[in-house]
């Protein structure tokens, strides 16, 4: 994120690490692409502090200091990295709950296996559903998100915490709700990477092309 702009350091994070997000986020207004950047920065950097964490008390500890950071930006005096400072002018133009952010970083803390369809479920709603509300939010709509969020959150998960569940059996039941509920079409781009998860029930590793396509079909469609 070397870049003394911000926000570009926030856009070229998330289309070097998050391209379902990125290019989803291309079909939002221009003017409210910059704040879903930051947005996907955000949560990119929570799941990065897991994935590096070699224990989980370390895991729990940088997940903290996001916190303290997006409390830090909300007041206008952010820490010295460019989510942080990014965030000061989102959350002074954009209305978004401090409940989100605290339950998405929740959401992020580490865990034992799940060994129940509801505790996969609430996590993906926690950590994706916090993160398409808040997206929401910023393109000025609301729309039910949960169905969407479980989807593409347990999409392609097998090992580790999951290895217990069937959860390509949750996420194409989940798949089949989402795509049946009415979505507000300025809401759609916040929910978008949801279209993507026959993709990935297929593949762990889709063609980026084929992520694409999917992408304009649900734009084109109005619909995941």
């Amino acid at each position: 994120m070397a870049t003394d702009d911000p926000f570009a350091a926030c856009e070229e994070a998330v289309r070097r690490h998050d391209p379902d997000r990125y290019f989803a986020a291309l079909f939002a207004p221009e003017e409210k692409r910059r704040h879903l950047f930051v947005l996907y920065a955000l949560y990119y950097e929570l799941a990065h502090a897991v994935a590096v964490a070699r224990e989980p008390m370390l895991a729990a500890i940088r997940l903290a200091w996001w916190r303290e950071t997006v409390e830090g930006a909300r007041a206008e005096n952010p820490r010295e990295h460019p989510v942080a400072k990014a965030l000061v002018e989102t959350l002074t133009v954009q209305e978004l709950p401090q409940a989100l952010f605290d339950r998405m970083i929740e959401g992020w803390m580490p865990r034992e296996a799940f060994v129940r369809a509801a505790e996969a479920e609430d996590h993906a709603d926690a950590t994706v559903g916090s993160l398409m509300r808040l997206g929401a939010l910023v393109l000025s709509a609301s729309a039910d998100v949960r169905d969407a969020a479980i989807a593409y959150g347990l999409a392609g998960q097998r090992g580790g915490v999951w290895s217990a569940l069937d959860t390509d059996g949750l996420a194409r039941a989940h798949f089949a709700a989402a795509r049946k509920a009415v979505v507000p079409k300025a809401a759609l781009p916040a929910l978008m990477p949801a279209a993507l998860v026959p993709l990935y029930l297929k593949s762990p590793e889709p063609p980026l092309w084929r992520k694409q396509i999917a992408l304009l079909s649900a734009a084109l469609r109005g619909r995941l």
